[in-house]
């Protein structure tokens, strides 16, 4: 695959999931018009279930007091977002042979596998279903909507999460399905930043940009400021 140049990556910490939505429409309308470049934002979000474009309801099976649910137009089932899990949205611009839908989730998976590997984790793929798992638990969610062939919404990795929210649903709509996480697995005191570093150096990787210039928060329908020293 050809280099693509530069990745913007933008770490917005803990932002309510409403607010998230904004920051991306404006983002990806922003992509859409050529006046930013590809760019990661990553984040925390506070207690949440979304269900993705035709998701079942049914498959929220308890609703404990204090978390909404929206619905959105990524792609998959039900899922949960909470503290302690790094959230990445990728705004990119798919051109030429990067225009494949199931190629793009592979280098999702991809990415996210080779960040875990530096943590001493051993994740993998499973046939016909999208995500990550470490034996038979699930690390890593994906739920992604594609526009004029430009990326939004993204992946979800549980780092420190708090795994009893995921008791409330059926997540993404597999029957028996059990999460885990990285201090489940290692009982490390890893922060959702420290795997944010790692992760957003496997992305670069995977997807082939020469570099990361970091930025700090965007204003609505402005793109990320790169910060000064960074590159």
């Amino acid at each position: 695959m050809d280099a693509r140049g530069a990745l913007i990556v933008a770490d917005l910490g803990v932002v309510d999931y409403d607010a998230a939505l904004a920051i991306q429409t404006a983002m990806l309308a922003a992509r859409l018009d050529g006046t930013i470049g590809d760019t990661l934002l990553m984040m925390e979000h506070p207690h949440v279930f979304t269900l993705g474009r035709g998701a079942d309801e049914r498959f929220i099976v308890g609703n404990p007091p204090g978390v909404p649910i929206r619905r959105v137009s990524r792609g998959g089932q039900v899922t949960y977002h909470g503290p302690g899990q790094l959230i990445g949205y990728p705004i990119l611009k798919l051109e030429g042979r990067a225009r494949d839908v199931t190629k793009y989730l592979r280098g999702l998976e991809a990415a996210m596998i080779d960040a875990l590997a530096k943590f001493g984790i051993e994740a993998a793929r499973r046939d016909a279903m999208t995500g990550v798992w470490v034996g038979s638990r699930k690390i890593a969610s994906i739920g992604v909507g594609i526009r004029r062939w430009t990326t939004w919404h993204g992946f979800a990795l549980n780092v420190s999460t708090d795994l009893s929210f995921f008791d409330s649903i059926v997540p993404c709509g597999i029957e028996g399905c059990r999460m885990t996480s990285i201090r489940g697995l290692t009982n490390r005191a890893v922060s959702v930043r420290e795997f944010a570093e790692a992760m957003r150096e496997s992305f670069r990787r995977v997807f082939h940009y020469d570099e990361i210039v970091l930025a700090g928060a965007p204003q609505t329908g402005q793109a990320p400021q790169p910060m000064a020293g960074d590159g």
